[in-house]
């Protein structure tokens, strides 16, 4: 019985020894990744058995082929072991940081939904406070002339054709959040989808003394779907139009650099704030108040830029943004045809 109690000591004294090492060690380790430490946990389980084994056998005075025979027998084990520790310990992290990221895209998406209706709510209320009380005036009969009737007639027009944009904008925000957007691909020139665009926006662009250039060649063919192809390009015009003052320049160019295809829009809107750009394609994100765009009733809710990337992506493209000297340049870059 003593002999028992010696062996469980030695063997006890060896394995927390390793154990204490081993703690060091992960203390060490504490910002690796989850797979390191499911390893190290293992090795230092494998070295704790080796450990008291080899102590106990010495002090057992085994013969050098008994002792061979024990050792190989435990680095056996030692290797399936590490071999399984690493390769459910990669899952372990894999999963771990899948359901980090998964709670992170949740929470930002959370986020996002608030903002939306926070901002279609502010949206919805100014036009709909003035169609009632226009709609009242008239069925109260407080105006009659002739002259200011049609104006409000005009009014209320104006102010349902923006809400019409603005549901029509949700409904394909939520397609492309919905992932049930369905792309027709086709070889599509861009230089007709941009003059198509062009003449959309010269009206606005007129009113507001903006001179709108678009390079004469150069245009690329894209691989895209025409509809939505458009949609971006009109709103990127849109967009350029409504934000820049009034005697500023609005200019179209486009490209082609190997099997991608880009097209640019800059303005002179005197540039954006650096802490806006990584934001300027967020759900209903403005910016500052004093870039808010004096667009006559044609503002989209913030919709359109986060409506153009996700358009774009869905093309298996990306935009981007940057500052320029004088303004913003945006640059949209699809698979050439």
């Amino acid at each position: 019985m003593r002999d028992l109690a010696l062996i469980f000591a030695a063997a006890l004294a060896a394995a927390l020894g390793v154990g204490l090492l081993g703690a060091l060690t992960l203390r060490l380790l504490r910002d690796r990744s989850i797979t390191v430490h499911v390893c190290v946990l293992l090795t230092i389980t494998v070295a704790a058995v080796v450990a008291g084994v080899v102590v106990v056998a010495r002090a057992m005075f085994l013969s050098p082929h008994d002792l061979q025979v024990v050792l190989l027998t435990v680095a056996a084990a030692a290797s399936v072991s590490l071999a399984v520790g690493w390769y459910f310990g990669r899952r372990l992290a894999t999963a771990a940081v899948w359901a980090d990221q998964a709670r992170e895209r949740e929470r930002r998406v959370e986020k996002g939904r608030r903002d939306l209706v926070a901002w279609v709510s502010h949206d919805l209320r100014t036009p709909l406070a003035g169609l009632r009380a226009m709609a009242e005036a008239l069925e109260d009969r407080v105006v009659d002339d002739p002259a200011t009737v049609a104006e409000y007639h005009r009014r209320i027009r104006t102010q349902t054709d923006r809400m019409t944009r603005l549901v029509d904008d949700l409904f394909e925000l939520s397609r492309i959040n919905a992932g049930a957007l369905r792309l027709t691909m086709a070889a599509v020139p861009l230089g007709e989808v941009v003059s198509d665009a062009l003449s959309g926006a010269a009206p606005l662009a007129e009113a507001r003394r903006i001179r709108l250039v678009a390079a004469e060649s150069g245009w690329p063919t894209v691989l895209a779907s025409e509809p939505e192809l458009a949609r971006v390009v009109g709103n990127l015009l849109l967009n350029a139009v409504r934000y820049t003052p009034s005697d500023g320049t609005v200019r179209v160019d486009a490209g082609r650099e190997r099997d991608a295809a880009w097209l640019a829009v800059a303005d002179t809107c005197g540039g954006i704030p650096e802490g806006d750009l990584p934001r300027l394609f967020d759900v209903a994100f403005r910016g500052e108040p004093a870039r808010t765009p004096d667009s006559g009733g044609e503002g989209s809710g913030g919709l359109g830029l986060a409506i153009v990337r996700g358009l774009v992506e869905a093309h298996g493209g990306r935009v981007d943004v940057q500052n320029v000297v004088g303004g913003c340049r945006f640059v949209v870059q699809l698979p050439a045809a």
